[in-house]
């Protein structure tokens, strides 16, 4: 299942945050015409997902609401779980809008659908330009080639895909990072003990993506830690 894909170097889960934030500092997330940025956030509801689903839901949804109050962002969430179930909401900039549908969300069994999510951000970037897609998930079941030649494709129309990986899967691993390589994006591991850095990362994305620098200071100054390094290493 997971052939072809190169074996990586083992990473501390330092290195991992500073890779995230090293790329996440490298990526015009704000377009030059002044207009919305727009980032699709996928998260992976299959039944391998549930003993952490409070957990995670609750770090989600902190992100749409730091979103929701710097303004200026479209976000979209699309999820996959049960047997080949797909939904995306439509795209909006009313984080209450999100939380609401995706609280009612619960986990099923189920295969991965990364190929899915790939797809739809092609299609969604194609109609409009799209930012950055973050992916939340924990293992990969589907055909990895597959999948690193759709990250490929994104590579190429400049939408990064950060990935967070929950638990320590191998194969999920290596996939999750050619996918980042490819696509120019980043891979970063969470657990228990790292749930705060992930609550902190993707507030900062999302603060980036919607305010630019100013909206990521102002943001860093209320949370410090990882946002203030995320802060520095933007020129």
């Amino acid at each position: 299942m997971a052939k072809n894909i190169e074996k990586t170097p083992e990473k501390s889960g330092k290195d991992d945050v500073e890779e995230f934030l090293r790329k996440v500092a490298a990526t015009p997330m704000r377009a030059p015409n002044g207009k919305n940025g727009r980032l699709i956030f996928a998260i992976d509801a299959t039944a391998s997902r549930q003993p952490t689903w409070d957990r995670a839901s609750h770090l989600q949804h902190e992100m749409f609401e730091e979103a929701g109050s710097i303004g200026g962002l479209e976000l979209q969430i699309a999820f996959f779980r049960g047997f080949g179930e797909f939904k995306a909401t439509k795209w909006t900039t009313d984080s209450e809008a999100l939380i609401r549908p995706m609280s009612r969300v619960f986990c099923l069994g189920g295969h991965t659908q990364i190929e899915k999510v790939l797809k739809h951000a092609l299609r969604q970037t194609k109609k409009e330009r799209i930012n950055a897609l973050v992916y939340v998930g924990d293992c990969m079941e589907e055909d990895a080639d597959t999948l690193c030649h759709l990250a490929g494709q994104l590579g190429m129309l400049k939408v990064p895909v950060f990935l967070f990986q929950e638990g320590y899967d191998s194969i999920a691993e290596n996939c999750f990072r050619q996918i980042a390589k490819l696509s120019g994006g980043a891979y970063c591991r969470f657990d228990s003990a790292s749930a705060a850095t992930l609550r902190n990362l993707l507030r900062a994305v999302a603060a980036y993506a919607a305010g630019g620098r100013k909206a990521l200071s102002d943001f860093s100054k209320k949370s410090g830690g990882d946002a203030r390094l995320l802060l520095e290493q933007i020129k």
